[in-house]
This record gives C-alpha cells, sequence and structure tokens, in this order.
C-alpha cells in the first residue's frame, strides 16, 4: 500500500501513541499474580485484570467495526445482555492474568495491522442504532482509532489508581 506523506504521519502517530498508553495499561499488572490481577481495591466493580480484558474486548469490537460494519446488536433478554457486558470486566473462572494479556497483545496486533494496512482513514461505516449514538452518524476509521486510544488511555488512568491502591506502585509517577 502507498501511504502519502501526511497519512503516513498520522498512522505513525495513531500506532506510537497507542503503542504508549498500552504500554502505560500493561506495565500496571507487571510483577502481579491472578489474585492480585482480580483484586478491587476501590469503591468501583473494576479490577486489573477485568480492565485489560475489557480494553481487549474494545479494540476487537471496533476493529470488526472497521472491516465490517455495526454488527448486528441487542437480544430480547436484556438481563443477559447485561450480564454479557458486565462480564467484560471480570475475570471469569479459568482465565489468567497471562492469558488476558496475550489476548491483549493480539488484538492490539490486529489493530495495529489495521492501522497500517487500511487503504484510507477517511473510510467510515454507519453507526448501530443506539441511544448513545446520532442516528445516521457514521465514524471514520480515524475517528474510531482515537476512541480505541481515548478508552485504552482512560483505563491505564483507572488501571493506575486501582494499582496504587493495591500495592503502592504507581505507573505514571
Amino acid at each position: 500500500m502507498t501511504i502519502d506523506r501526511h497519512d503516513g504521519t498520522e498512522r505513525t502517530d495513531l500506532l506510537e501513541t497507542l503503542a504508549q498508553h498500552r504500554g502505560f495499561l500493561r506495565y500496571t499488572v507487571q510483577g502481579l499474580d491472578d489474585e492480585q490481577a482480580t483484586r478491587r481495591t476501590t469503591a468501583s466493580e473494576l479490577c486489573l485484570g477485568g480492565i485489560i480484558k475489557h480494553v481487549t474486548a474494545v479494540e476487537k469490537h471496533w476493529a470488526g467495526f472497521i472491516e465490517h460494519g455495526p454488527a448486528t446488536t441487542g437480544t430480547e433478554d436484556l438481563e443477559a445482555e447485561y450480564e454479557q457486558h458486565a462480564d467484560g470486566f471480570r475475570v471469569l473462572p479459568g482465565e489468567t492474568l497471562a492469558l488476558l494479556l496475550r489476548q491483549y497483545e493480539e488484538a492490539a496486533g490486529e489493530t495495529d495491522k489495521l492501522v497500517t494496512e487500511l487503504s484510507s482513514l477517511d473510510a467510515s461505516q454507519p453507526l448501530p442504532s443506539a441511544p448513545w449514538f446520532e442516528p445516521g452518524k457514521r465514524w471514520t476509521a480515524r475517528r474510531v482509532f482515537l476512541h480505541i486510544l481515548a478508552e485504552t488511555a482512560q483505563h491505564a488512568g483507572h488501571a493506575d489508581i486501582i494499582r496504587e491502591s493495591l500495592d503502592g506502585a504507581k505507573t505514571m509517577g
């Protein structure tokens, strides 16, 4: 693929900034065991392993959106849908921190490949029908990558607070 100079710089900026914030997030779990990764240390339901799991799901979901458009969402069973969403933040039996980190690396690699190989960052897809999206709105691949970046940075901050509450370790200071 040929990338013009501006687009190449933009893609490089996206990749470098994603790598930086992913690194912050991974750093917060460095040296932890599985029990520590599941421990809640604040009033929030969040735990470090759950954050890694959630950010992985975000990358997979939005990469799929760029490539295939909006997935059909929703079921008639709202309680089951809510439970499935909540499980996306929980470390479930059989899931280990090592597994979650491996899955995160795989998802990040797929996102990075998409940033690099997508024919245009201006390619867009219609957003799914949802109360939090403006009807008829479309997101470009660029906007999706920025959303992934924002989610990663936001959750890296959450993880830093949880880790500091766990054992005093700090990611960014």
